[in-house]
């Protein structure tokens, strides 16, 4: 394993090495096509072809994630209904958890993005970049070393399932719950919409009997509507 390590380096560029040990440290393991990793990292506002962004791998990612995960609890609670385990899938897959556990491990450090936009480094990015590097992990490792780095590297080492299960962070259904219970009225409004490359970028703002409390930004409307939940749930003490 060791010469192998050395023949990766030696016949790597210096920007390539230094990202090399990096990854190493982060997946666990030496990987083998680092130009799959380098494209997992590469956020779509860098490149001048969108094509040379991580989407698709994200794609790939999100789909690989999903389905170890619905193993991995099938397992875990044989005895849980599937509406149980569709809502805790849903938990840990969404973006706001993925860019948290991204966060904790470090890789915002590694994503290139422009940094100019301040609206971005606010965004879901980070947990995108995430999935994207499961579907890099895939793609140069197999179904097998996947698993292995989506349990050990993220589920057991990021994930509480105890405080998941206890703990509802759709923002949004409580917001509108706390409304309900105040005799508040409640609007989700979208004011503004921009074009990020090919992409909309959304700003949804909270409006309580006619006042604009939070906003929250997101690439959909939904993602933005649970930012600006959560914004406003702050604001408010809720």
């Amino acid at each position: 394993m060791r010469r192998f390590i050395d023949r990766i380096l030696k016949n790597s560029s210096s920007s390539d090495k230094q990202l090399l040990l990096q990854l190493e440290h982060l997946v666990g393991f030496t990987p083998k096509h680092i130009e799959y990793y380098r494209l997992a990292l590469m956020h779509r506002s860098r490149p001048d072809d969108v094509t040379d962004s991580n989407e698709r791998l994200e794609f790939l990612g999100d789909a690989i994630l999903g389905a170890i995960i619905a193993e991995y609890l099938f397992k875990k609670y044989p005895y849980q209904p599937e509406g149980y385990l569709t809502e805790l899938r849903s938990r840990i897959v969404r973006r706001e958890t993925m860019n948290n556990v991204a966060l904790r491990m470090g890789l915002n450090k590694l994503v290139q993005y422009n940094q100019n936009d301040r609206g971005l480094s606010r965004s879901h990015i980070f947990g995108n970049a995430l999935e994207a590097l499961i579907g890099a992990v895939y793609l140069d490792q197999g179904f097998a070393k996947t698993r292995t780095f989506i349990l050990k590297q993220i589920i057991r080492a990021y994930i509480d399932l105890d405080t998941m299960e206890s703990t509802d962070t759709n923002y949004k259904n409580q917001l509108l719950s706390w409304a309900q219970r105040s005799n508040k009225q409640l609007v989700f409004e979208t004011v503004d919409e921009r074009n990020e490359g090919t992409r909309k970028l959304f700003t949804v703002a909270v409006v309580i009997d006619g006042a604009q409390v939070a906003t929250g930004t997101g690439f959909n409307k939904k993602e933005a509507g649970q930012v600006a939940a959560r914004n406003a749930m702050e604001a408010l003490g809720v």
